[in-house]
C-alpha cells in the first residue's frame, strides 16, 4: 500500500504482471475449448483477472500500475504478432481509462482499486468483442482456427442480447472476485 515506485514494489509488480499476463492467456485458451466460452470472455477474464489485479493496483497507489498491466499485453501482441487495432486499442483505452479513475477517485482506494480492477478486466475485449462487433470476421478466422462446427456453434451461441448481459455478468463476478480477493489476503476495503 505504496503511494510511490521503489524498487521492491516494482519487483513485486512485475510479478503481479506476469500473472496478469498468465491469466489472460489461459482465458483466451479456455474460449478455445467451447464457443460459450468464448462468447463468455468477459466473464472468464472476470474471474481470472480481477484478484490478480486488485493485488497490483493494491499494492501501489501511484499512477502507473494500470500501465504496467497494459504494457505487458501490448509487448506480447508485438512479440506473437497479433499487434492489430482490434486488440491493441482496446488496452490501451483501458489503460488510459483506468489510470483516469485512479487519479479522480483518488480519496477512496478500495473503490478506486475495485473500480481500476473491472476496466482492466476487459482487456480480452478485442478477441471476444468482434465475436458481435465483426461478425464476418469471427466467423471466418473460427472457420479457418478452430475444429469443424465450432464457428457455427459460435455465431448461434452469440446473439445479439448476450452482448450486454455478458459485460453486465462479468462486471459483477469482478466485484465478486474483488471482495473475496480483500477477505482473502485481509486488504483494506473501509476508508480510515
Amino acid at each position: 500500500m505504496e503511494k510511490t515506485w521503489n524498487k521492491k514494489n516494482t519487483l513485486k509488480q512485475l510479478l503481479y504482471m506476469l500473472l496478469y499476463f498468465a491469466a489472460y492467456l489461459l482465458v483466451c485458451v479456455l474460449g478455445s475449448v467451447h464457443p460459450i466460452l468464448f462468447v463468455c470472455y468477459q466473464i472468464t477474464a472476470g474471474i481470472l483477472l480481477t484478484g490478480v489485479l486488485v493485488k497490483g493496483f493494491d499494492q501501489i497507489q501511484a499512477p502507473g500500475v494500470a500501465l504496467s498491466f497494459g504494457a505487458i499485453l501490448l509487448l506480447v501482441f508485438l512479440l506473437i504478432g497479433d499487434f492489430t487495432p482490434w486488440h491493441a486499442i482496446p488496452v490501451i483505452v483501458l489503460v488510459i481509462l483506468a489510470e483516469a479513475a485512479g487519479l479522480i477517485m483518488g480519496n477512496d482506494k478500495w473503490k478506486t482499486v475495485v473500480t481500476k480492477s473491472i476496466i482492466m478486466s476487459f482487456a480480452t475485449f478485442g478477441y471476444y468483442g468482434q465475436i458481435w462487433l465483426n461478425r464476418t470476421f469471427t466467423y471466418d478466422a473460427a472457420v479457418e482456427e478452430m475444429p469443424a462446427g465450432y464457428a457455427d456453434k459460435l455465431m448461434s451461441c452469440s446473439s445479439g442480447w448476450a452482448f450486454p448481459v455478458v459485460i453486465i455478468l462479468g462486471i459483477a463476478v469482478s466485484i465478486l472476485i474483488a471482495n473475496l480477493t480483500a477477505k482473502l489476503f485481509k486488504l483494506q476495503t473501509k476508508k480510515s
